[in-house]
Formats: structure tokens, C-alpha cells, sequence
């Protein structure tokens, strides 16, 4: 009997079918969270109008059951990098799990890995090998733990406001003390503030420091060194024997508008990268810490240390063949230019605007990475809502703003972080001038509304009620 003929057959009585499911019970998708999961999600949810009920999605949109769609201008955080469900993505995965390829044995080596690694090698022409894990927050922590044993020495400097993850580990460099608070002790690594080269330098001659991690581009707020800062750090760390890591999570795979977003300075080339989100395809979840071969030789320095950092599901097909399909994509289609030219005709546009609204101080950021920062008024009439706002809580006004966004206009944006009066623009890097049109038409009538007094301050006051009543 073959191996094949000894299979056992499967069960139609008992077969599962996802389609049934869901058409079932996909109406309680709120009730189930409340029940199992987060209950906060919801109860926020419910709370600012959030609420809706998705039914599809493509490219850049979602749609609703009545065939209403929505621009998603958020990328799931920047997972959704070539938008959902792009076709080449999907059949590369029909074709990896059509291949019942032997996966995962862990004593034997496929050929997806190298060839995924090869091809992020190419984009990383400085740097040498890749370990893969499962996401950002693991490629971070691949990251620290190499750059520890790699130097010999224990702390790793952070800028505030970082992000970096929620892992013990990442969270140990992670600048929010929002995420932070309660979750001692962590890893003793110190924060510096970004830019700041006489900090960084400070903390250097004490001589234990393994590393700099740095988001070129910091996600919280959309905030970067001034300009020769990176290549500056660079130099410290190297004359102090130390290693820079570039944390390119979010803004790495063609995010700014450069395959990565250190490449946007001259001479800048740090010794580990991480790499995640993108590289999904917004399919399987996955990670990459891509550094010198110095450090990885150093880490598995013999046989007896072959597994001495391994990940259960890393470097499965599944992610691998995403992350192929997500290069070819991306070579094939010219992502990184395409960005490069849609992200300056959405960031000049809205620039255009500061002139001609009070409370929009700022637009910044690199490619379809933007931050919208908003500011005090000078009028008396506005000065005196903006005040209310920020006497309960900062942040209510780009709150007030987002929320009008997707109840109005089907746009769906997030505020950029905590505290903050920053909306932050993460786009699918598909978008073109349809969506800029789209986002930009919309922005300029909330922020009309919201100058006028109009029902925008009506939502206002309903944060405002929110925010006294949680403190």
C-alpha cells in the first residue's frame, strides 16, 4: 500500500467549512471580541464611531455589505504594503501549499529561505545573511540579542518615543512609557533623545553600550533626526566600538519612497536590519533580522550553537513564498519610484493647506509616510475649543478629525500615537491620484468644518465627555 493510499479519507459528515462559518456566526464578530478577546477593542470602537462591519476588501479598499467602499489610508499599520489581496501574492500561496512541499523538518534545508534571503540580500548590498522570524517585534529582539553577544556588552541605547515592539525585549528599548508602565523589570537599556549626538555620545564613553536602535523614521508622531544625524550616530558608534541597528519595520520595503529609509542618507549602513510588515503581503506573518556576517558567524560560532536563536515557524514556505511574491511585485510594478512620485503629490497638497488653516501646523514625512500635525489657533473664537480639547486631553483634535474622515467621507486614518495631535498617513503603496484626490478633498472639508464650528465640535464634546470620565 502506498503512502498515499493509506492516508485516511476525510469525513464529509465532519468536514469543516469556513464559508458555512462564517455566514453563521460572522454577525457576532463584536459580541465574540467583547466575550474572548480585548474588550477594550469594541468598547473604543463603538465609542468613536469605528464600528463597522467590513465584508471585503481589495487593493486599497474595503467594502461594506451594501457595496459602499472605504480608502484605507492605514495599511494595517503598514502590513497591507501592496494593498489586500494583490493577485500575484495569492497565487504564489495557492501554488506553495499546491506544492505540498515538506515543510518545517528542521533537519533538512529548503530552498525558499535562501532565495527570499538572496533576494533581500541584493536591496542590502552591505550586509550578508538573514535569520527569519515571525515579525517586527522578533526581528527586533533577533536584533538585540545579536548585537549582546556580538560586542560582549549588555545595554542598548533607544530614542524616545520609539516604538520597536511589545516583546519584553523590544519593549526594554521601546520609548512610550505608555506601553512600558507596569511591565518591570526590563532589560537595563536607556533612552536618548533623538538627534541628540552629545547624548549618544554620553552614554558611549561609559563603554557598555552593544548598540543604537533607531526607526529611521519613528512611526510615533512621524518624527526624524535632523538632517546628517544617522551618518553622524554611524560614527560615534563605530569609534566606540558599538552597532547601529535600523529598526525598518514600518518603514522598510519601498515605505519612504527608498527601499529602505536609511538609505535616504549618504554613507549610512547599519550592521542589523529588521524587516517585517510588508513582507507579508498582508498573508503570513513574518520577520527578518538581515546583518553582517561578522555578527552571525559570532552567534553560531560552532555546531553545539546551531540552534542558539531558531524560531518554531520561521522560515516556513507559506512566508517565504509571500515574501518572494512581494519583491518580484515590487521590482516588476517599480514600487519604489511609483511611491516616490505619489507620496511628494500627496505631501506637497496638504502642505499647500497650512496656510489656510489655523490648526494645521505641520505636514511631514518621506513617501507615503506622512505625518499631519495640528497646532493652537491664533483666533480667539478657535483658541478657546482648542484649549477645552487640551485641558481633557491631548490628542482630541486629530481624534476629532479622523473620525469624520470615515463616518463622513469612508476614509479610514488613525491618530499617530498617545497624546499626540498628529494623524499619520500609512497608505497601501499602490494608492495613485485617485486616492490623493480622494483623501485631499476630504481632508479639506472636515478641516472647513472644523474651522467653521460645525459638527465636528459637536463630536468634540463627546470626546471631551470621554476623556474626564477615564482619567
Amino acid at each position: 500500500m502506498t503512502t498515499a493510499e493509506s492516508a485516511p479519507e476525510s469525513s464529509q459528515a465532519g468536514e469543516f467549512d469556513l464559508g458555512k462559518l462564517l455566514a453563521e456566526r460572522g454577525a457576532e464578530r463584536y459580541e465574540l471580541h467583547t466575550r474572548y478577546l480585548n474588550h477594550q477593542l469594541p468598547r473604543m470602537l463603538h465609542t468613536i464611531g469605528f464600528d463597522k462591519v467590513y465584508e471585503r476588501a481589495e487593493g486599497a479598499y474595503f467594502y461594506d455589505a451594501d457595496g459602499n467602499d472605504y480608502l484605507d489610508m492605514l495599511a494595517g499599520f503598514g502590513v497591507m504594503g501592496l494593498g489586500r489581496h494583490h493577485p500575484v501574492i495569492r497565487k504564489a500561496l495557492h501554488d506553495v501549499l499546491d506544492a505540498s512541499l515538506a515543510d518545517l523538518t528542521r533537519f533538512d534545508c529548503q530552498p525558499l529561505p535562501g532565495l527570499l534571503a538572496e533576494k533581500l540580500l541584493a536591496h542590502s548590498p552591505h550586509l550578508d545573511r538573514v535569520f527569519f522570524g515571525n515579525s517586527g517585534t522578533e526581528a527586533v529582539e533577533g536584533a538585540l540579542k545579536f548585537a549582546r553577544f556580538a560586542t560582549g556588552r549588555p545595554r542598548v541605547l533607544y530614542c524616545a518615543h520609539a516604538f520597536h515592539g511589545l516583546t519584553t525585549g523590544s519593549l526594554s528599548v521601546n520609548g512610550e512609557s505608555g506601553f512600558r508602565d507596569g511591565f518591570a523589570p526590563l532589560l537595563p537599556d536607556t533612552a536618548v533623545p533623538l538627534g541628540d549626538l552629545d547624548a549618544l555620545e554620553r552614554e558611549l564613553k561609559k563603554g557598555d553600550v552593544a548598540a543604537l536602535i533607531v526607526e529611521p523614521i519613528q512611526g510615533k508622531g512621524v518624527l526624524t533626526g535632523p538632517p546628517g544625524w544617522l551618518g553622524a550616530a554611524q560614527e560615534l558608534l563605530r569609534r566606540h566600538k558599538a552597532l547601529l541597528i535600523a529598526d525598518e519595520v514600518q518603514t522598510g520595503l519601498g515605505r519612504t519612497g527608498d527601499f529602505y529609509a536609511y538609505q535616504h542618507e549618504d554613507g549610512v549602513e547599519p550592521d542589523l536590519v529588521c524587516v517585517a510588515k510588508a513582507l507579508s503581503g498582508g498573508y503570513v506573518p513574518v520577520g527578518a533580522t538581515i546583518g553582517r556576517d561578522w555578527i552571525f558567524k559570532k552567534v553560531y560560532s560552532s555546531m553545539d550553537r546551531v540552534l542558539v536563536h531558531s524560531a518554531s515557524f520561521g522560515s516556513n514556505a507559506q512566508a517565504m513564498a509571500a515574501g518572494l511574491a512581494v519583491l518580484s511585485v515590487m521590482e516588476n510594478e517599480q514600487i519604489v519610484a511609483h511611491v516616490r512620485a505619489t507620496g511628494e503629490r500627496l505631501r506637497s497638497r496638504l502642505a499647500a493647506l497650512t496656510d489656510r488653516y489655523e490648526m494645521l501646523a505641520e505636514v511631514r514625512g518621506r513617501g507615503l509616510m506622512i505625518g499631519i500635525e495640528f497646532g493652537r489657533p491664533r483666533s480667539l473664537k478657535l483658541r478657546s475649543r482648542w484649549a477645552v480639547l487640551q485641558a481633557a486631553r491631548k490628542g482630541l483634535f486629530a481624534q476629532m478629525v479622523v473620525v469624520p474622515l470615515l463616518q463622513r467621507h469612508r476614509i479610514l486614518t488613525q491618530v499617530s500615537g498617545d497624546h499626540m495631535e498628529v494623524i499619520k498617513l500609512i497608505p497601501p503603496l499602490i494608492i495613485g491620484e485617485r486616492e490623493v484626490d480622494r483623501f485631499v478633498d476630504a481632508f479639506t472639508a472636515v478641516m472647513d468644518d472644523a474651522h467653521d464650528g460645525g459638527l465636528v465640535w459637536d463630536f468634540g464634546k463627546t470626546l471631551v465627555k470621554q476623556a474626564v470620565a477615564h482619567r
